[in-house]
């Protein structure tokens, strides 16, 4: 069982590199604007994730700040040490060595020396975890970004972007190289990081989802504007931060919360003013 899983991945990653080669050299033209022809579907997606966020991750999030800041710190730190896999494998797509033998490194020494990455000694020796997704691969390869979508549960994204994040679940190579329970431990370490995630940008989500007059589009743009920055600043071609209209929601602040007055003058100037 455990082999045939690991040959499905391994043929999953090796169509994948095969799809490098047919790829356009350069990263996709910059995106400009917003594609979003499904927008009454995206809509009621975003309306059920707002839902569920005011039902359930909200509330449970507040809850989890209660736990010791250390102990929260350490969980997310498991976390995002077994995304560090995936990265090296988009960073060796992306052709970018460098970026794939910091997160080997980083991995082995917070695997090991961090205990299971509980601990993050690797920041510590100059390793720094360098994001990588298969959304941004596409992006390398000279993908266009696609439609605007709002996906049930995980959000805001792009037609490319839900596209990479189906590819990584599939071909992250913890995938088959661990079993139950260990994996059991994993989604529960992931489960905690969102959680400490929403609780520490509580004051900036609270203000896109409930205190301005679409959240909808103010979700939408925040999204699209922070996404392309990021892969224009990966890629090299981007500039200073605030070119090309970029907006940081969680800059100036403490904790990193933006101002609510910020959010509430919020305006989208690609904002249908006939939309649902």
């Amino acid at each position: 069982m455990v082999v045939n899983k690991a040959l499905s991945r391994v043929s999953a990653l090796a169509a994948v590199s095969g799809l490098a080669l047919l790829a356009a050299c350069g990263p996709a033209p910059q995106a400009t604007g917003v594609n979003d022809p499904n927008e009454g579907v995206n809509r009621n997606f975003h309306a059920f994730n707002k839902g569920l966020d005011r039902r359930v991750l909200r509330p449970v999030s507040h809850t989890y700040g209660h736990v010791p800041s250390p102990v929260r710190t350490s969980i997310s730190n498991v976390a995002e040490n077994l995304e560090l896999p995936g990265d090296v494998v988009n960073g060796v797509l992306q052709g970018r060595p460098g970026s794939a033998l910091s997160n080997t490194g980083r991995f082995l020494v917070n695997s090991t020396i961090g205990v299971l990455g509980i601990f993050d000694p690797a920041t510590h020796l100059g390793m720094p975890q360098k994001d990588a997704d298969f959304g941004e691969t596409l992006y390398t390869w000279g993908a266009g970004e696609g439609a605007y979508v709002e996906n049930p549960v995980f959000g805001p994204s792009t037609t490319r972007d839900t596209l990479g994040l189906i590819v990584d679940t599939i071909t992250n190579p913890l995938n088959f190289l661990i079993d139950k329970p260990e994996t059991t431990y994993a989604s529960v370490a992931k489960g905690g990081e969102i959680l400490d995630t929403r609780y520490t940008y509580t004051d900036t989500i609270d203000d896109v989802l409930y205190d301005s007059a679409d959240s909808y589009s103010q979700a939408r743009l925040a999204y699209l504007q922070n996404r392309r920055f990021t892969l224009e600043q990966n890629a090299g071609r981007g500039t200073a931060e605030g070119d090309g209209g970029f907006i940081d929601p969680y800059a100036d602040a403490p904790g990193g919360a933006a101002p609510a007055a910020a959010s509430a003058d919020f305006i989208d100037p690609y904002e249908d003013t006939n939309a649902q």
